[in-house]
């Protein structure tokens, strides 16, 4: 009888075995082993490996060198990350990131990406602060331009795509005055930029009572997300949000930044 491990489902081995043999034949130049090497990386006996080898050619992952007689990954590999994204990325890496920045402001934070018009809270720390006021925020969508997160965003992303934005925004009920006003998106491009965050101070009029100051993100020199520490704009003011919290929240988008920029293995 097999032992009780306390999970619902045990694990697939030969599932384990396969997909370790997969990372093996990547760490591969060009993709490319022998089957004496394969068994080497993966610490399998030959024969397994050979098994393992001839269902992943069966499924198209793997085939075997005509030339050489070494194991190939084929470009079916690569379909296996399609439906991984950059913003799925940053999801995974940046949990204990915002754990600590909580520890050090206390108030809650969102790291948001792009979607539109608008900014897709993606994680938060919301249902870990007990200053928050909105407990349930991953899912939820802040506009762009009204919002200390979407103007991270919208004054740090490259200007061909801050014109598409802006296409997409004067079409936005809510923001499209504000996306129709050269001066503002001009003044707001000059003070995001010469102070190194963005800020909101209550402008949006859905959330008067909210303040926000917030750092882009960035990946390979491209802004990708946003980052912000929210707060309650009766209890604390724009000069002392940035004077207390800036500090850590710079460290936190540094800290995301050197995370992203790591290779992925």
């Amino acid at each position: 009888m097999r032992p009780d491990t306390g999970a619902d489902y045990g694990t697939v081995r030969s599932l384990a075995r396969g997909l370790e043999l997969l990372r093996v034949l990547n760490r591969h130049d060009k993709g490319r082993a022998s089957l004496a090497q394969l068994a080497a990386g993966t610490g399998l006996h030959r024969t397994t490996v050979r098994r393992l080898l001839e269902t992943l050619i069966e499924e198209g992952y793997v085939k075997r060198s005509v030339s050489d007689d070494r194991y190939v990954l084929t470009l079916n590999v690569r379909a296996l990350s399609e439906g991984f994204k950059d913003e799925e990325r940053i999801s995974m890496v940046s949990g204990p990131v915002l754990a600590q920045l909580l520890q050090q402001v206390r108030w809650p934070s969102d790291l948001c990406t792009p979607d539109g018009g608008s900014m897709l809270i993606r994680e938060s720390t919301h249902r870990f602060s007990s200053l928050s006021f909105n407990r349930a925020m991953v899912g939820e969508r802040l506009p762009m331009l009204l919002t200390a997160a979407g103007r991270a965003y919208f004054c740090y992303c490259a200007d061909a795509e801050r014109e598409a934005l802006l296409v997409l925004l004067r079409r936005d009920p809510v923001q499209a005055a504000l996306a129709n006003d050269g001066k503002f998106i001009a003044n707001l491009l000059e003070q995001t930029r010469s102070r190194g965050y963005s800020s909101n101070e209550g402008d949006w009029s859905a959330e008067r009572k909210i303040g926000a100051i917030a750092v882009p993100v960035f990946q390979s020199g491209k802004v990708i997300a946003s980052i912000n520490v929210i707060y309650l704009v009766r209890a604390v003011s724009h000069a002392e949000a940035a004077t207390r919290y800036l500090p850590a929240l710079v460290e936190a988008g540094r800290q995301l930044e050197v995370a992203l920029n790591e290779p992925v293995e």
